[in-house]
């Protein structure tokens, strides 16, 4: 469940808390997978008890379980793992662009709104409620990351868990991040979000071995003098 902290009062001139959205999805035994891949499970290791002072459990489950971000290995073998790629693209400002209902793609029309002045990070949501079914979502239309990169932005998100559809087996637009460099963020849940500009945080793991790392995605409002990272 996501939920927004109250703005703190000012304690000794600070100014407020800056207001967060959690756009991260639950990670338990219902998260969706792809059909195939290994699902969430969890069992306890070692038991709090007399003889043990802790709870410890064993997880299982892909990483690309729930919000996550993919490594360039995903689609290409010799590719850096998620591990050796820099975390700058995962930490800065961004832009949410709404394109709700807009198909099984997201082409480039949809997104011509919100391209002025962009950041170099961009989160699509494409649905009023975010879904991680691979059953029916919405992708991304190549011509649209092509047309993102012309912009330099450095990493893309959407609310969906592929930015290729199901069945595609050439992966065009997992190729296109590939090809200019960028990074990606998927199943993102960006139902509370409004249209605009946050700063991002959403650091993957240093796993050095693996093609994708979960995320605990988050969305930080932007000072009002509209400052952030890089």
């Amino acid at each position: 469940m996501r939920s927004s902290p109250p703005r703190s009062r000012a304690v000794h001139g600070a100014a407020p808390a800056l207001k967060i959205w959690d756009i991260s999805p639950a990670v338990d035994e219902q998260a969706a997978v792809f059909p195939g891949d290994a699902a969430y499970s969890q069992k306890l290791h070692f038991a709090l008890s007399p003889g043990c002072p802790v709870n410890v459990n064993t997880l299982t489950f892909s990483p690309h379980t729930g919000a996550h971000a993919d490594a360039p290995m995903h689609y290409a073998n010799g590719a850096p793992a998620i591990g050796a790629v820099d975390l700058l693209p995962y930490l800065g400002p961004c832009r949410v662009i709404h394109c709700l209902n807009c198909g099984p793609l997201v082409e480039p029309q949809h997104i011509a709104h919100a391209l002025d002045q962009l950041p170099p990070r961009v989160l699509l949501r494409t649905a009023a409620a975010a879904s991680q079914s691979w059953a029916l979502f919405t992708a991304i239309a190549p011509a649209t990351l092509a047309l993102l990169a012309t912009k330099n932005i450095a990493l893309v998100g959407i609310d969906t868990p592929s930015v290729d559809p199901t069945t595609s087996q050439d992966l065009p637009s997992h190729q296109l991040l590939l090809a200019h460099d960028l990074r990606v963020l998927e199943n993102l849940v960006l139902d509370d979000v409004p249209e605009g500009d946050y700063e991002l945080i959403a650091l993957p793991l240093k796993l050095t071995q693996a093609d994708a790392s979960p995320v605990r995605a988050v969305l930080r409002e932007l000072p009002a003098n509209g400052t952030g990272h890089p």
